[in-house]
């Protein structure tokens, strides 16, 4: 009885119908095409990077909305789901303005750093002294 009970309250929740997984692979891998094309393109790097991760959020959308069935789900579980977005998008930018003052940086270094193994003395032992 407890098992038919069971049975029937499961069956009381209403069924969906499965998407279309192939149309979500061919989306999929449309804005993959689409990315390898801005990757490529002679786009500034702030347009660049500000594309790819539009992109990339748009992917993240269409696998969690059908491949993890988020779609069908009752709201609730979009609370559960979104809240580490939330929070990962949060933590991205408050560190925006050190990426970006770091990515417009273009100061040219001029101590010149070299590897004095390379060029034939003794990184171990210190250079000998001269006697007084």
């Amino acid at each position: 009885m407890a098992t038919e009970a069971a049975v029937a309250g499961h069956a009381a929740a209403e069924p969906h119908a499965e998407p279309n997984y192939i149309a979500i692979f061919i989306y999929l891998a449309i804005l993959t095409g689409v990315e390898l094309l801005v990757y490529a393109a002679g786009l500034p790097q702030i347009a660049k990077v500000s594309l790819l991760i539009a992109l990339a959020w748009a992917k993240a959308v269409l696998v969690a909305m059908y491949f993890m069935h988020l779609a069908m789900e009752r709201p609730g579980l979009w609370i559960i789901a979104l809240t580490p977005v939330i929070l990962v998008t949060f933590l991205c930018l408050m560190l925006l303005p050190d990426l970006t003052s770091r990515m417009w940086t273009h100061y040219d270094h001029r101590i010149k750093v070299t590897n004095p193994a390379l060029e034939g003395a003794n990184p171990v032992a210190p250079p000998p002294e001269a006697a007084p």
